[in-house]
């Protein structure tokens, strides 16, 4: 008895399981792998726009952060500071305040966190604000909006940089200024710091 199978029979066969589809079991793996998938995209964006919905306050610690340096920097170059003033007022002669300040405008001295530092005329409680484009999104035209900083606030601290032998270097200390803020309708602080070195010489 032959038992070989004609080439016809073995190519109907063939094509009978080709269109046999996917089963069940390889139906339910597709749609979990397909749903983790969306699910990491999803949480992408949510990253995203979180991120974004911080990005202007953000930027306005930064910058706020980085003025305070510049302005203690371009003190030392002017020689309206003596390197002994750079200090907090717990060391002797230092005059930037201890702890956070609210944003103020720099007094006599020029330095905010100073004592001298006076309220901003116009901006409510007199803490500085910034103007923004309103909905025009023009900068300087008569629809823009002022957003006030009372939410923001800074702190420098400096301190001594210490030699290999532990002892302060007489001519080198670090700057550190921290712009802490909160998110109107948020509790959760942010913080952002920088830090610097400043040398006795210019």
């Amino acid at each position: 008895m032959d038992t070989t199978i004609s080439p016809e029979k073995k190519a109907e066969a063939r094509a009978r399981t080709a269109a046999r589809g996917f089963s069940l079991l390889e139906v339910v793996i597709a749609i979990a792998i397909l749903m983790t998938g969306l699910l990491a995209l999803v949480a992408t964006f949510g990253l995203a726009l979180a991120s974004t919905e911080n990005s202007q306050e953000d930027l306005v610690a930064k910058q706020k952060a980085m003025e305070a340096v510049e302005s203690i920097y371009t003190a030392r170059n002017t020689q309206q500071l003596g390197f002994a003033a750079i200090a907090n007022v717990n060391a002797a002669g230092g005059i930037f305040n201890l702890g956070y300040q609210p944003l103020l405008a720099a007094g006599a001295d020029g330095l905010v966190g100073t004592n001298d530092d006076t309220n901003y005329p116009g901006c409510p409680g007199g803490v500085e604000c910034i103007n923004l484009p309103g909905p025009d999104g023009i900068l300087g035209t008569a629809d823009d909006t002022q957003m006030s900083l009372q939410n923001f606030k800074r702190q420098i601290t400096i301190t001594s940089v210490l030699q290999p032998d532990g002892t302060p270097n007489p001519n080198l200390k670090q700057i550190q200024v921290d712009v802490q803020y909160t998110k109107a309708g948020s509790s959760k602080t942010r913080t952002y710091t920088t830090v610097a070195y400043i040398s006795s010489y210019r």
